[in-house]
């Protein structure tokens, strides 16, 4: 799994010009999936991002989960982050997923955030969508399962 978190002031995401998700302060979160991830590598990715201590404390030390901060997730499938670019101008998604895996894997890593307790609001698996944030900080941490 590959997740790109970004710290956001708000974000949205939309089909068709239909918003289908809306967070105030929290992530949001880019996930990609192969083939070869597991429950295990969901379940730690989920430990870390609900821990993740990047919002400030009254000191502006990033000190703080989301938690904390009463944050939110908005979560949106992006099988692109698998894209392999090493030949030509043309990416090769080859790594990516089959959509049937990578679609149980979104929605139970999703289930599983909001298990710990954090409001989340999704995108749609597969859909051409829009997404628009602020990013606050800028605060961007890309997560790979393949190199933890």
């Amino acid at each position: 799994m590959k997740v790109v978190l970004q710290r956001v002031r708000h974000a949205q995401v939309a089909i068709e010009d239909q918003v289908v998700g809306k967070i105030g302060v929290g992530y949001l979160l880019l996930v990609g999936i192969e083939n070869t991830d597991t429950t295990q590598q969901i379940d730690c990715l989920v430990h870390k991002i609900v821990n993740l201590r990047v919002f400030e404390d009254e000191n502006q030390k990033m000190n703080l989960n989301l938690k904390q901060v009463n944050g939110s997730i908005l979560s949106v499938s992006q099988f692109t982050l698998y894209a392999d670019t090493k030949h030509g101008n043309r990416p090769s998604f080859t790594k990516a997923g089959n959509p049937d895996h990578a679609e149980k894997c979104y929605t139970l890593f999703n289930q599983k955030l909001q298990a710990a307790g954090i409001a989340v609001e999704t995108g749609k698996f597969g859909a051409d969508m829009q997404v628009d944030l602020q990013n606050d900080g800028p605060v961007t941490i890309i997560f790979d399962t393949d190199q933890a």
